[in-house]
């Protein structure tokens, strides 16, 4: 009996020692990525063969951004109204899209944190309009869709004006 309360006490104070212990499993660390640059050019001014060549694909969302330059427009608090740098950023991507004009696209709406979840999704929704009325006033007749995240998707964090006016925005999604 003796040797039997030995052999489980000597086993429970294994135990308890085995699920004190503070070993963690390992991550397996990547390495950087390597990292390549594109060839100086040559005297006649054209890249040497096998350089890295310029990968953005035309009416890709990568060339929405490099042509447009941004892929969201801000608004000020509680209200839908395009300003005018709104506009002009709009007016980008009115030229895009007469380019690629068989391009599909979404327009979501984003509101800051403030406000009932409900509240905040009919204004995203009036902002996805807003954008989505101003392309086609322009003739942009792509098939556009539109949905609000309402605050569901900040893109800023803080409880602060700075984080609340970037959270206020619609983003014109293209395909990638």
């Amino acid at each position: 009996m003796t040797k039997s309360k030995l052999t489980i006490s000597l086993f429970a104070g294994l135990v308890a020692l085995t699920a004190c212990s503070d070993h963690q499993p390992k991550t397996a660390s990547l390495p950087p990525a390597p990292t390549t640059k594109a060839p100086a050019p040559t005297s006649n001014g054209n890249a040497d063969v096998g350089a890295v060549r310029d990968t953005v694909v035309p009416g890709s969302h990568a060339d929405f951004l490099r042509q447009v330059g941004t892929d969201m427009v801000h608004f000020a608090l509680n209200s839908h109204d395009l300003d005018s740098e709104a506009k002009a950023i709009l007016d980008r991507e009115i030229q895009w899209f007469k380019k690629y004009p068989s391009t599909r696209v979404t327009i979501e709406g984003h509101c800051d944190e403030r406000g009932t979840r409900e509240y905040n999704i009919a204004l995203g929704e009036k902002r996805a309009d807003a954008v989505r009325d101003y392309l086609a006033k322009a003739g942009v007749a792509n098939s556009i869709n539109v949905i609000s995240y309402g605050k569901e998707r900040p893109l800023a964090m803080g409880s602060d004006e700075e984080s609340w006016a970037q959270n206020r925005r619609a983003v014109t999604v293209t395909p990638n």
